[in-house]
């Protein structure tokens, strides 16, 4: 089996290559420039060897004909496009292209050629916007995003689902909830967190600053939810799955599980600072993964407080 994974710089997709590599795949990866990144992910996992890089653009549809033809897989994961929640707000126009844009590309090129091959679609629990239900959001729940990012991807959720009802597309989405790990940039606040922790359990006397620390989110380990992408792609009939653990937890509860794991009050040392909201945010989000149970075998076994710990452990062994 041959799997072209787009985007495999990011978390994601170092842990799905690795995942894909030892179920015996030949796997392929995309970069804009494959000759100046640095894929840091897959040598942090000791594959970076193990993976063929190609140059591609997604959103210039002749660069992701050329790749497609060229790799001809039997498997395609989307993972590619702008990440975060808080960079879309002052990047709009290149999160909604890199996104919406770069995913109907991946398509109408699938479609366009003929492959049988079958496509992973990364979308988000962010298109749900604020959940209401005490079951959380599932399948069924209506998409209302509060960012551009989470607009960028409902388009591309839609998109993918047209193009399997209107061209018999073996085509599927994952809505995924917040999954973390080490290999998360700084950027994003559970490793911004993790690496503060460390650094003041080693002497440091910096203050964390946050912004809304009462949000609440559905915290999972990256390593399981690929294992999941994969299971999507392995049935007969693709359809779309939420992937959650199911429970809600405040960003105060992760900040608090992280500095006990280094025996400090984290009041002593975090910070709220207005810069750090957002325009708009979600209060409440999290997910019902009763599907993926169901249908593909598929439950978190990590929730909050052991990504918390397992995060924050990472970051002090890189300190020893």
């Amino acid at each position: 089996m041959r799997a072209l994974i787009c985007g495999i710089s990011g978390q994601d997709g170092a842990y799905l290559a690795r995942l894909l590599l030892e179920k015996g795949y030949e796997v392929y990866g995309t970069s804009r420039d494959a000759q100046v990144s640095s894929f840091a992910g897959l040598t942090v996992l000791g594959i970076r060897h193990l993976v063929k890089i190609e140059s591609m653009v997604l959103t210039d549809f002749r660069s992701v004909l050329q790749t497609v033809s060229r790799v001809q897989p039997d498997e395609i994961y989307n993972l590619s496009g702008q990440s975060s929640v808080g960079l879309s707000f002052q990047q709009p126009v290149e999160t909604l292209e890199s996104i919406a844009l770069g995913t109907l590309n991946l398509i109408e090129v699938v479609r366009y050629l003929g492959t049988p091959a079958k496509l992973y679609n990364a979308s988000s629990g962010e298109c749900f916007g604020e959940v209401s239900s005490p079951l959380g959001a599932d399948e069924s729940t209506p998409f209302r995003p509060k960012s551009p990012y989470a607009v960028a991807k409902a388009a591309a959720f839609w998109m993918t689902a047209n193009y399997r009802e209107a061209y018999g597309m073996r085509v599927c989405s994952g809505i995924l909830f917040n999954h973390e790990s080490p290999l998360r940039p700084t950027r994003f606040v559970t490793r911004k967190i993790a690496a503060a922790v460390a650094r003041i359990a080693n002497g440091s006397c910096e203050k964390l600053a946050l912004g809304d620390i009462d949000i609440r989110r559905d915290w999972g380990w990256a390593e399981e939810y690929v294992v999941a992408m994969w299971r999507m792609l392995q049935r007969d009939k693709l359809e779309d799955f939420v992937i959650a653990t199911g429970r809600v937890y405040s960003l105060r509860d992760f900040v608090q599980c992280a500095f006990e794991h280094v025996g400090k009050n984290w009041e002593d040392h975090v910070v709220v600072e207005e810069g750090f909201l957002r325009p708009t945010d979600i209060r409440v989000g999290f997910g019902n993964p009763a599907k993926a149970k169901n249908l593909l075998g598929w439950q978190a076994e990590l929730e909050m407080p052991s990504v918390a710990r397992q995060m924050v452990e990472f970051e002090l062994q890189g300190f020893r």
